[in-house]
């Protein structure tokens, strides 16, 4: 069973920064594989933050770039979202996702449907 476990959510002031931890179990990683990281904001839609791949591909909501890095430990089991300058907008629920089968980081990053593997989330907020 494949088990996705966010941590790190909180509220800080615009400009601040939060680091978000995806702890990984059960997954199988086979010689292809996608995950990442979304995000819900109440009365809006779920929104692609930034996916990674087994070649290391990376694709960033261009909301988020430059602000926003994603990064796996060497063992694989933990998914990081270190956010930079912070902004209101940000405020959402954050969602830690992965995929059974390889999808395009490209092409998937508004497509949440696409991923199997979701966590329960962890809300954060950034006050103005």
């Amino acid at each position: 069973q494949v088990n996705l476990v966010e941590s790190g959510g909180g509220s800080v002031q615009a400009g601040g920064s939060l680091r978000l931890s995806c702890e990984v179990s059960g997954y199988k990683y086979y010689s292809t594989y996608s995950m990442g990281w979304f995000r819900q904001a109440p009365g809006k839609e779920r929104e692609g933050v930034v996916l990674t791949d087994s070649d290391g591909r990376q694709s960033y909501a261009d909301s988020v770039k430059g602000r926003f890095t994603i990064s796996k430990d060497n063992a694989g089991n933990t998914l990081h979202l270190q956010m930079n300058s912070l902004k209101p907008e940000d405020t959402a629920m954050y969602y830690c996702a992965a995929s059974r089968d390889w999808v395009s980081p490209y092409s998937a990053i508004n497509m949440p449907a696409a991923f199997d593997y979701w966590g329960q989330g962890t809300q954060v907020t950034v006050s103005s």
